[in-house]
Parts: structure tokens; sequence; C-alpha cells
């Protein structure tokens, strides 16, 4: 018959998003609640109701090649207004988790960051490379003497391990984000090209950057102020980390620096942003678990890991500035562990959402539908 369409339930991809978090979504029943309390659900094609059906059958092809899932912010005023108990939101989230690993190189890795099984030894692993580092070049040691970082290991050598982490890391980020675009830009949501791709994507990144869609929820409405202070403590963060490269590199400016000097008072108010918003993130979280939904461990791992780098770094400043040699070195270790767990992993943990979110807006932007 004409206009039919055939649907092939995949099981093994719900059980995937029932794993991933997405265990209420067999109670949607087709109300269309959700997608009537979001105010950022765009008029055309709205969110998150279609992707609730999908869900439910599988349609794991269509779904992960769908921009909307990333169009939503997990507001949860979806979550909270269900009458089902279906929490859309989260949901979602489990959607985007599945998003990630589905353009994730290798795939394998992918799936070992969205379980929990795994996370030994994914935290291991950085662990084990900067102790074989340390071993290698005759650091394993603390060093005698005032507390000087680079004394224990070197700015040279921490170069040669995150540099090489970090171009992989945005490699695999790449090649992912350009296989997602690739397939976004096909029937249904082909791109209805409305302006040129440079003024759509600065005007993306001014709205991502203001948090304006985030201030349009209504339930966790404090999440846009939250995550506004971790956005820019990463700013400010990446900022003093090139500057500090710049210095050893270029300029030749050694460290530790004045305790008061531009580049120091920077770091501080980085962590101080970061380390709040996250406190506040993980306080309003566990606060609204029963009305906007607990959240995932794919969720989790990510809040926590940005507050051990935060916390790291601030003890082993503290540790040095008090001379505590014995907690000092082993805290700055920590920090150089988490922080390669960050960045190396972060094309398969939720900081890929920073790349995916930006893509998904701009075509919504490209395509008028309101963004």
């Amino acid at each position: 018959m004409a206009g039919e369409t055939v649907i092939k339930p995949d099981l093994q991809a719900i059980k995937q998003i029932i794993a991933s978090g997405g265990e209420s979504v067999k109670k949607c029943f087709q109300c269309a609640t959700c997608s009537v309390v979001c105010n950022i659900s765009p008029e055309s094609k709205p969110f998150p109701r279609k992707e609730m059906i999908m869900a439910q059958w599988g349609l794991k092809e269509e779904l992960v090649k769908n921009p909307d899932i990333w169009l939503c912010h997990q507001c949860s005023d979806c979550t909270a207004y269900c009458p089902r108990g279906a929490k859309p939101g989260e949901v979602l989230g489990a959607l985007r988790q599945m998003c990630i690993q589905h353009y994730a190189t290798p795939p394998q890795l992918g799936k070992m960051v969205g379980d929990p099984k795994f996370l030994p030894i994914l935290i291991a692993f950085p662990i084990l490379v900067l102790l074989a580092a340390l071993k290698v070049t005759g650091h394993l040691n603390i060093p005698a003497g005032p507390i000087v970082y680079s004394k224990f290991f070197p700015t040279l050598l921490v170069d040669f391990i995150f540099v090489p982490a970090f171009f992989f890391a945005v490699a695999v980020l790449a090649k992912g984000v350009v296989a997602y675009w690739k397939d976004i830009n096909v029937n249904p949501w082909k791109v209805r090209a409305k302006g040129n791709l440079v003024g759509n994507l600065i005007a993306t990144l001014i709205d991502i950057l203001w948090h304006n869609r985030f201030r349009k929820c209504e339930v966790t409405y404090q999440r846009s102020t939250n995550h506004l202070l971790v956005l820019f403590g990463f700013i400010f963060l990446l900022i003093v980390t090139s500057w500090g490269f710049l210095n050893e590199w270029v300029l030749h400016h050694e460290s530790p620096y004045f305790l008061l000097s531009p580049i120091k008072l920077l770091a501080m108010v980085g962590t101080a942003a970061l380390l709040y918003g996250i406190y506040n993130i993980i306080k309003e979280r566990q606060a609204n678990a029963e009305q906007a939904g607990a959240g995932s461990y794919f969720d989790w791992m990510f809040v926590y890991v940005v507050l051990v780098v935060g916390a790291t770094g601030l003890l082993a400043w503290l540790f040095r500035l008090v001379g505590i040699r014995i907690l000092a070195y082993p805290t700055y270790f920590l920090h150089l562990s988490s922080v390669f767990f960050l960045f190396f992993y972060a094309p398969y943990t939720k900081m890929a959402h920073m790349v995916y979110r930006t893509v998904a807006m701009l075509h919504a932007r490209m395509s008028d539908r309101g963004f």
C-alpha cells in the first residue's frame, strides 16, 4: 500500500536505552504533555514526544541521527509534568549517551565509558601512564627542598604526555561530529540553509555562552547559572593553561608564579567558578531528584570527574603554599591523572555534549526552527 512505513523494532536498542537511565520509557502513552510544557521545543517537529515513541520501538538508527535529542537541555519540565512518570528528560539523556557511543572511535571505548563496571580500568589507565613516565625518567620520588612541581613532573614530560592525548581526543571528537553532521543533513532533517554558516555559528555560540535556552527552564532554572559558572570556569582555566604554555616555551618565564600575578588570579577565579558551579549542580540535582529525575551514571561520572579536577587543583596549590611536601606532590599527581581522564575520555563522556549540542543548535538555526 502507498504511504506504508515498515517499522523494525530493535530490542537490543530498547535494552540499551533502559540500561542508560531511560528505564521509564515504557510508561509513556503519548499524551504529548511533554512537548506542550517544554519552553524550548520548536513548533516544527516538537520534541520529546516523537523521540519517546521512537525509543519505545527501539528505532536506534533514527534516534542517533535525530538532532532534536541535542536541542533538549534536560530542563526536566517535561519530567515534572508527565502524568505517567515516564521521565522524558531522563530518556533523552540516555539517547544522547547512545548517540555519543554510536559515533565514538573506537566504539569499544565508548561503551566502556558508559558502563560502571569498567570505571576502575578507566581510572587506572591515566595513573599507570603517568607512573610509568615518572619511573622511566627517574622522577618517581618526592623531591627535597622547596615545593616546585616541575621538579617532580617536568614541564616537558607533561607536554609530551598531554599534548598527544589532547589531539587524540580532538581527532576522535571531530571524526564523530563530522559523521553526525552528514547524517543529520539528510531527509527528513536536511538543512534548508538560511544565512551563512559562519554567521549562524557565531550566533549559536553566543546563545550557548549566555545559556539563553537554559534560562527558559522552570523546574531546574538554577541549572542555567550553575552551568554558566562551570562553563566560564573551564574557559578561564583553558586561558590559564594556554598562557602558561606560552610563558614556558615562548617567553621562557619559569613557574611557579607570584601569588598575585594575573595568571594566578585568573586561575583562582576559574577554579572558584568551576568548584562553586559543580557543587551547586550536585546539590540541585539531589534536591530535585524526585521531581526532575536522579540522573544516570553517565551524568554523575562527568560531574564527579570535574569535581575531582577542581578539588585536586585547589588542594595542590594550597599544600604548596603551606609547604606540606608529603601531601602536595601526591595531590598534584592525582590532579594530573584526573585532568588526563577528563580530556582523554572527553569524546566518550558528557563533555562531548558541548560539541554535539552546538552542531544540533546550528542545524536548527539554519533550518529556521526557532533556534
